[in-house]
C-alpha cells in the first residue's frame, strides 16, 4: 500500500504542453479520479506516474520513493486500460495467472492469487473459458482481475468501463467501488464521464488544458466549484450560465441578466459589495429551478416565467429545456409538472444555492 505525490510535474511534447506544473497528493488507500475533457491531461499524468512516460520536469514518489528513474516494471504498480489485451489463445485462469507465472511464483500461491481475485470479481466459473468465450463485462473483469492477483502498491485505470455497454457500466462502477473496499489498496482512475467521478472517487482532480482546476470530494467538488469551468464540468445536465450585471447597494444587490433580474439573498450581500456594477456570470443548477407550483418550502426564492421549449421525461424527474427572453436554460424538475411544450411556465429559482463567478478571471466569488 503507498501514497501518491506529483510534485510541480510538467510534461511537454516539443512545444505541447500536456501537464503544466502538476501538483497533488494522493493518500494511501484512497480512490482518486482523474477527470476532464479529452486531451486535457488526464492520461499522461497516468502514464507518468506508471513510468511509460518521462517527466519533463518536477518529481513523482510512490511512497517514500522518488520514482522519476524507476523503470515501470519495478514501480509496484498494475494498470488497467481501455482495451482488455488478453491473450486469446489462453484460459481466463493462465490470463490472470500470467504475470505471476513470469516471477517463477509458487504454483500454489499463484493458484491462490487467481481463486481469491476470481471470487471477487464474480469470475471464478469461468477460469477455464478463453477470452472469445466471454462478454465485454467479464473480459474487463478479467483484465481487473489481472492487475489484481499481483497485489501492487497502486492500481492505475485508464478509462476501463469505455468500452461497456451502459448497463454494463452501471454494475462495474459499483463493481470496482466495492472492489476498493475489500483490497484496501491506493486506487487512480481516470476517466472523461463525470458520472463515473461522481459516483466513485473519494477525491476528484478536474484538469484542463494540461492544469489541475480543482481537488476535492464529489459534494464540495459539486457544491463549490472554484470557477466557471469545474461548474459547467461537474453535472449532468451542466450549470445553467448567464452573463450577468450585479446591481444596487451595499443593502440590496441584484442580478441583471438579458433574460430576467433576480435578487440575491441578504446573506451572501457582504461577499459580493466590492463586485457592484460589473460583469459576473450567475450560475444555477437545473435542480435549483422549480416548477413554481412545487417548489420546496423554506427557500429563498425567484419567481418568473419562461416558455417550455423540450420536455424530457426521466420517470421520476422531467427535465425541461426554457427560454426566456432568447436564453435558453434547462430545469430539472417534480415529475407532477403540467409543463407542456410552447406554454408559459412559472419558475422559482432556489437563490439560496446559486453560483457567480467574475467575468475576467472566470473564478468563483462565493
Amino acid at each position: 500500500m503507498a501514497s501518491v505525490a506529483f510534485s510541480h510535474v510538467t510534461k511537454a511534447f516539443g512545444e505541447v504542453i500536456a501537464v503544466d506544473d502538476l501538483t497533488l497528493e494522493i493518500a494511501d488507500k484512497e480512490f482518486l479520479v482523474l477527470v476532464g475533457p479529452s486531451g486535457c491531461g488526464k492520461s499522461t499524468s497516468l502514464r507518468l506516474l506508471a513510468g511509460l512516460e518521462e517527466v519533463t520536469t518536477g518529481e513523482i514518489f510512490i511512497g517514500e520513493r522518488l520514482v522519476n528513474d524507476v523503470a515501470a516494471k519495478d514501480r509496484d504498480i498494475a494498470m488497467v486500460f481501455q482495451s482488455y489485451a488478453l491473450y486469446p489463445h489462453m484460459s481466463v485462469f493462465d490470463n490472470m495467472a500470467f504475470a505471476l507465472q513470469l516471477r517463477k511464483m509458487d504454483k500454489g500461491e499463484i493458484k491462490e492469487r487467481v481463486q481469491r481475485a476470481a471470487e471477487a470479481l464474480g469470475i471464478d466459473n469461468l477460469l477455464d473459458r478463453k477470452p472469445k468465450q466471454l462478454s465485454g463485462g467479464q473480459r474487463q473483469r478479467v483484465a481487473l482481475g489481472r492487475a489484481i492477483v499481483r497485489e501492487p502498491a497502486v492500481f492505475l485505470m485508464d478509462e476501463p468501463l469505455s468500452n461497456l455497454d451502459a448497463k454494463l457500466r452501471v454494475e462495474a462502477r459499483a463493481m470496482l467501488s466495492r472492489l476498493h473496499l475489500q483490497l484496501g489498496t491506493t486506487f487512480i482512475y481516470v476517466t472523461h464521464d463525470q458520472v463515473e467521478a461522481m459516483t466513485m472517487g473519494t477525491r476528484i482532480a478536474v484538469q484542463n488544458a494540461g492544469v489541475l482546476q480543482q481537488v476535492d470530494t464529489p459534494e464540495d467538488l459539486y457544491d463549490h466549484p472554484v470557477n466557471i469551468f469545474v461548474a459547467g464540468f461537474i453535472g449532468s445536465p451542466a450549470m445553467n450560465l448567464f452573463d450577468a450585471t450585479l446591481m444596487g447597494s451595499n443593502e440590496a444587490i441584484h442580478i441583471q441578466t438579458k433574460a430576467f433580474q433576480v435578487e440575491v439573498p441578504t446573506q451572501v450581500i457582504p461577499a459580493l459589495t466590492d463586485h457592484l456594477g460589473k460583469e459576473v456570470i450567475f450560475g444555477i443548477r437545473p435542480e435549483d429551478i422549480h416548477d413554481k407550483r412545487y417548489m420546496p418550502v423554506d427557500v429563498t426564492a425567484a419567481s418568473f416565467v419562461a416558455k417550455v421549449d423540450v420536455i424530457e421525461p426521466m420517470g421520476s424527474e422531467r427535465y425541461v429545456y426554457l427560454v426566456k427572453n432568447g436564453k435558453d436554460f434547462v430545469a430539472r424538475v417534480d415529475p407532477r409538472s403540467a409543463a407542456a411544450v410552447g406554454e408559459d411556465l412559472g419558475i422559482a429559482l432556489n437563490m439560496d444555492n446559486i453560483h457567480l463567478f467574475d467575468a475576467k478571471t472566470e473564478e468563483g466569488l462565493l
